[in-house]
């Protein structure tokens, strides 16, 4: 007879195979980032955070702020319904031509999630059995779920192996009626690009349809920061599907998707995770507005965005680190031989005043452990070389720790 587990025991129990015990040692996430930064200041201690996305170090813009509280004073804040039944603000699609427009589409729709925006949109365009979706082999969780819920067949690629994608789809190809090829502009955990070139010559050799998550890109890549493309000298129309978020370059949240007319018109009326969920909160939207109107305004950031990451990079390997495919623009890791190591590592470095929580079994693969540093416009030159200098002085993982996190690995395989 089957044994019934209560779903607080289900849920004890599936939290130990996911990597508690780590926890018992150093808990570092989840971190009141406003109270720490006033506790280290007030002990005089520099406090800073390699942990936000805040590309273009625009959270705090005046500007922005102005608006936002402009935006309170004349529409509120509420979100009050879809906009499909309940009608929409005037910002709304004031955005959608703006945001289209910088990236170089036709059209696009803006949802109140990014995550949302990939789940729903590749797990309803690809909606028959006969349908293939190809993704990299470390897409994001919102790729895989969005594939994972659809009826379509689901094919992993080697990461970044364009001839594996190729190789896969002069086999397969045949097989299937629609497919839909999944990349991402920059890969969050790895800092690495897409190449685009080379699925345009894909794209057009097998007949599939190309999807490009430009959530990390967006005012990364490219002199103006419009993404990958720009970046990499090519046509953005070439693309079927642009999807993006606000949360990063733009200071906001949200997400938004860029195609052609006729998809997008297509999606404003069906499209599951607009259709019946809220739209934009009109003070959400001023402050993505005016984000990206500043990237285009004060253009300095994007540059020095990039010479940050790169000044990383090369410090970080001028010190014996490893940084994997990071190509120095936005997200940069720093690699681990083990969980314990890169908890033990970011736990000393919070003590110095760096908060950099670490990755470990969650996102990455269980080899491949890292601290993972985002980088803004507004670091400066002494924040990045004061944490590569703050890891070398690092002392080895103490028997202690490794004491404690045994004895709890322990008990959650008992």
């Amino acid at each position: 007879m089957t044994k019934h587990r209560s779903l607080p025991d289900y849920a004890s129990r599936r939290f130990r195979f996911a990597g508690n015990a780590l926890l018992e040692f150093n808990n570092p996430f989840f971190a009141q980032i406003d109270k720490l930064k006033a506790d280290f200041e007030a002990q005089g201690t520099h406090f800073v955070s390699f942990a936000n996305y805040d590309y273009l170090g625009l959270a705090n813009h005046p500007r922005i702020r102005e608006e936002a509280k402009r935006e309170v004073d004349g529409l509120g804040v509420g979100a009050l319904a879809s906009r499909l039944v309940g009608g929409e603000r005037t910002t709304h699609k004031q955005f959608e031509a703006e945001i289209a427009e910088f990236i170089g589409m036709e059209s696009a729709l803006a949802l109140v999630s990014g995550y949302l925006s990939n789940v729903t949109t590749i797990s309803y365009l690809m909606n028959g059995k006969r349908d293939a979706i190809f993704i990299d082999e470390l897409a994001h969780n919102s790729i895989v779920y969005g594939a994972e819920g659809a009826p379509a067949h689901v094919v992993k690629f080697r990461h970044n192996d364009m001839d594996h994608l190729d190789h896969l789809l002069a086999r397969h190809r045949e097989e299937y009626r629609n497919v839909l090829v999944v990349v991402e502009g920059v890969y969050s955990m790895d800092g690495d690009t897409a190449d685009l070139p080379r699925l345009y010559e894909i794209k057009d050799k097998y007949q599939i349809w190309l999807m490009v998550d430009e959530a990390h890109s967006l005012g990364v890549l490219g002199d103006h920061g419009r993404g990958l493309a720009e970046h990499q000298g090519v046509d953005p129309q070439r693309i079927d599907l642009i999807i993006g978020t606000l949360s990063k370059s733009l200071a906001s949240c949200g997400g938004y998707i860029c195609a052609r007319k006729e998809v997008i018109e297509w999606f404003r009326y069906t499209l599951p995770g607009f259709v019946y969920s809220v739209g934009f909160s009109p003070v959400v939207l001023a402050a993505a507005r005016t984000a990206l109107r500043l990237m285009q305004e004060e253009t300095w950031r994007i540059g020095k965005l990039a010479q940050n990451a790169e000044l990383f990079r090369q410090v970080a390997h001028e010190n014996g680190f490893s940084t994997g495919p990071a190509i120095g623009r936005g997200v940069v890791p720093i690699l681990f031989e083990n969980d314990l190591e890169t908890m033990w590592a970011a736990r000393h470095l919070l003590e110095k005043g760096y908060y950099v929580p670490p990755v470990v079994r969650i996102g990455v693969p269980k080899d491949g452990p890292r601290l993972r540093f985002f980088f803004s416009a507004n670091h400066t030159e002494a924040e990045i070389r004061g944490v590569i200098q703050a890891l070398r002085d690092i002392p080895p993982v103490s028997e202690e720790a490794q004491r404690i996190v045994a004895a709890a690995m322990s008990g959650a395989a008992a």
